[in-house]
């Protein structure tokens, strides 16, 4: 079995840390106890001017939750924000691997 020496000096690339880790993907001893992570309630404030805004536009929308509107419409932006983020990462990998 592989496995990484913390008092190795030597350093891995990525693809041999790839190796490594599919080579360990199925065995369950090579890998430490999961970790449980708990989501902790998180709450935003806005400003005033903009929750009337929104609720104004949420009405537009024939949205009664004007909570759940916005909830959206971050959900909906952050998408749009991950699909850019990732078109540009693949853009700079195939301009690096050139």
């Amino acid at each position: 079995m592989n496995s990484i020496n913390s008092t190795t000096q030597e350093t891995l690339s990525e693809p041999e840390i790839d190796l490594i880790v599919e080579s360990q993907a199925n065995n369950d001893s090579a890998w430490e106890t999961p970790i449980i992570v708990q989501k902790q309630p998180t709450s935003l404030s806005i400003p005033s001017e903009l929750a009337i805004k929104a609720a104004f536009l949420a009405g537009l929308h024939q949205e009664t939750d004007v909570e759940a509107w916005i909830i959206r419409l971050i959900r909906e932006r952050l998408e749009l924000e991950e699909a850019a983020y990732l078109e540009i990462k693949q853009n700079l990998a195939r301009e690096f691997s050139r």
